[in-house]
């Protein structure tokens, strides 16, 4: 796990967007057939629909409890939030808070974090609903885990997009 710490800090995900933490979880993350590590490019076309997601354990002798419940938060200039995560399962098992939207970056490089948090406790801590002001651009994840009850992080992923190219067409004189 100490090589997803380090991508986490090289990427400034840990700094900028969470503190440090010790990964109890893993995100396994995929966009069709494509698997998502962390600081890899993903382009708008490939995103643009809701991704496979899946929160698991970092050892494969830990057996999985399903009543734990995690709140995810994706991270960019708006959010998608999903809650009430059994442990173990695909984020479509949880309550969708904030709809997914995929990357639509107008110039440069844009940074899409994922979040997984540890609810306290089942039924209590999960978020019912998000404020407008937690949908905008400054949005601070440590805010928000201490306002809903959140623990720490257990696990982040992030990838990198930015604005495709357009394919161009020959004309023929």
């Amino acid at each position: 796990m100490g090589r997803s710490i380090d991508a986490l800090a090289v990427g400034k995900v840990i700094g900028d967007v969470v503190d440090p933490f010790i990964p109890a979880a893993k995100i396994s993350l995929h966009f069709g057939s494509k698997q998502v590590a962390n600081g890899c490019d993903i382009i708008p076309s490939l995103a643009a629909h809701r991704p496979l997601l899946r929160l698991l354990p970092t050892t494969s002798n830990y057996i999985i409890n399903a009543t734990n419940l995690y709140t995810l938060v994706r991270i960019h200039i708006s959010i998608k939030m999903v809650v009430d995560i059994p442990e173990g399962c695909d984020a479509s098992e949880g309550r969708e808070v904030v709809s997914y939207t995929g990357p639509n970056p107008a110039t440069g490089i844009h940074r899409y974090v994922f979040v997984a948090f540890k609810q306290r406790e089942r039924g209590r801590g999960g978020v019912v609903e998000v404020e407008a002001e937690e949908r905008r651009a400054n949005f601070n994840t440590r805010q928000f885990a201490s306002k809903h009850a959140l623990a720490l992080p257990v696990a982040a992923i992030y990838f990198n997009s930015q604005k495709e190219a357009k394919t161009r067409t020959c004309r023929r004189r």
